[in-house]
């Protein structure tokens, strides 16, 4: 019954939330797949969104039709016409001009710095940021340049790079202050910890009376390209509060990575 009722949706007249419906189930059904499963078959895609059967076969059938799947036997995968779209998709687009505006959103939402970070030849560089307009704040800029092994974006951007992570555990591990993690088995711990929660908050690791949270920002390989950053003094930015903006951190970086055209490692 279920599934006439919902065969039923899709193929009634059109209406105000038709397209809304169809392009949904659409974008489940290209979301199932992945690097690691570039081919799957219609059972599997079913499973993969929940889709009643029949309108996965329909739909599977009417994207093949359009070039959006091939059809390889019993097995789909992404369509070869995708690429064409993709490559006018980022034909001419500045990646600064996507990020900007999400962290200016942050920016407002917690009233503290937002910052993009990116690894480069062993450290962390910062590559987009809105600035507080508190008076009192952390100096951020473009261009930045920080040790990776000592606040939060870092940890970030190690805990998803296993091999940046273990470059940089095996040199000596500077310390900032007393809070600086100088063990590289203390480190590696962190770092577990980071990728099984989904971010990082650290408080003084860097500069004193100074907190951070970050998240990671993937591209369409599922490899991290970013860490999305908050960054304050502790005074405003105590770990309650970082905890507390820890959904909003995590959705802005998530946005950020579809924005991107990537995805989060399954």
């Amino acid at each position: 019954m279920t599934t006439r009722a919902t065969a039923a949706e899709d193929d009634a007249p059109a209406s105000r939330n038709r397209p809304l419906l169809v392009l949904g189930k659409i974008t489940e059904i290209l979301d199932a797949f992945s690097l690691t499963r570039p081919e799957l078959t219609l059972g599997e895609i079913q499973q993969a969104t929940g889709i009643p059967t029949s309108t996965v076969q329909r739909l599977v059938s009417n994207m093949v039709a359009e070039g959006m799947l091939d059809r390889s036997g019993e097995r789909v995968r992404v369509g070869v016409r995708m690429a064409y779209w993709a490559a006018a998709a980022a034909q001419g687009v500045d990646v600064l001009t996507l990020v900007n505006p999400i962290l200016r959103e942050l920016r407002d939402a917690t009233g503290e710095t937002a910052c993009l970070f990116r690894a480069e030849q062993g450290y962390r560089v910062c590559v987009a940021v809105a600035e507080t307009r508190h008076a009192l704040r952390r100096e951020m800029f473009v261009g930045k340049i920080m040790a990776l092994h000592a606040g939060s974006a870092g940890r970030v951007l190690l805990a998803w790079n296993p091999e940046l992570a273990d470059a940089v555990l095996a040199g000596p591990l500077q310390r900032f202050t007393e809070a600086t993690v100088t063990s590289p088995d203390g480190l590696r711990e962190l770092l577990a910890e980071t990728r099984r929660d989904g971010f990082a908050i650290t408080a003084g690791e860097r500069d004193d009376g100074a907190s951070g949270l970050a998240a990671p920002v993937f591209d369409s390989a599922t490899d991290v390209v970013g860490a999305l950053a908050i960054s304050g003094p502790t005074s405003r930015m105590p770990r309650e509060r970082c905890e507390a903006w820890v959904d909003l951190l995590v959705a802005h970086a998530d946005q950020l990575t579809r924005t991107l055209g990537g995805r989060h490692p399954g």
